[in-house]
């Protein structure tokens, strides 16, 4: 289990990527793209003294329309001009680094007449955004300190089935471990035996689709066992 220092340095990391994102909504127009809206998301960081990046060169990866349910890495990830338009869904995963302590936070908004709003009228949005939502608050409820990856991947996987969807990760993981080299991540990922436990921290990311839907959800949290064996989000 971290030590408090950890937990409020890492936290500092993450409320700065959670920060940028607010602001980004509020900057999103029908006429950007993955391109102008990585820039900006950039710079909203930048501007909280976070140049740097852990996912390669990739401080925001974003998606929307014909992409929105395209699964990339950041290695590969090269931003595209497609407008946002009237009606889309945009995913931006957000990664700064402070020295080793990673940030890493991921939403999707929806847009609809050309604006980010919170509560949209298509029920497929509707129903996407309230079930990444719902995983997370699921998650606190369920995990143990005992619990393996391995066993957190089985059961996001069978809820994600069970309640209609599909995930569209290209390593079919739901998160990973937040470590101090891309290498030494710990993926929540079939037959992973660590347990929840044997990290700091660990990221849970779920990136679904609806079955026979057009439009890719994520919502992604860094977690932590506290003293008293309880899962927390940053």
């Amino acid at each position: 289990m971290p030590s408090e220092q950890n937990i409020a340095r890492q936290r500092t990391v993450q409320n700065a990527a959670r920060s940028a994102m607010a602001a980004l909504t509020a900057l999103i127009d029908a006429g950007d793209s993955e391109q102008t809206i990585a820039d900006k998301a950039k710079n909203l960081l930048r501007q909280q003294g976070y140049t740097d990046t852990w996912y390669y060169d990739c401080h925001a990866l974003v998606l929307l329309g014909s992409r929105s349910c395209m699964s990339v890495s950041g290695k590969t990830y090269q931003a595209q001009t497609e407008p946002v338009g009237q009606t889309n869904l945009i995913t931006v995963d957000l990664s700064p680094l402070d020295e080793e302590c990673w940030g890493d936070f991921a939403r999707s908004f929806v847009v609809e007449n050309g604006r980010v709003i919170s509560q949209p009228q298509s029920l497929e949005f509707q129903n996407g955004l309230r079930f990444v939502q719902a995983m997370q608050t699921h998650l606190l409820r369920i995990a143990r300190p005992d619990y393996t990856f391995g066993q957190l991947f089985d059961w996001a996987n069978l809820r994600i089935r069970q309640s209609g969807f599909v995930n569209l990760d290209y390593r079919n993981n739901v998160g990973h471990s937040i470590a101090t080299s891309r290498e030494n991540r710990q993926f929540i990922e079939a037959n992973n035996e660590a347990p929840l436990s044997s990290v700091d921290f660990f990221s849970f990311e779920p990136f679904v689709r609806l079955k026979g839907g057009h439009w890719g959800f994520k919502h992604e949290g860094i977690f932590f066992f506290n003293q008293a064996g309880l899962l927390e989000e940053l």
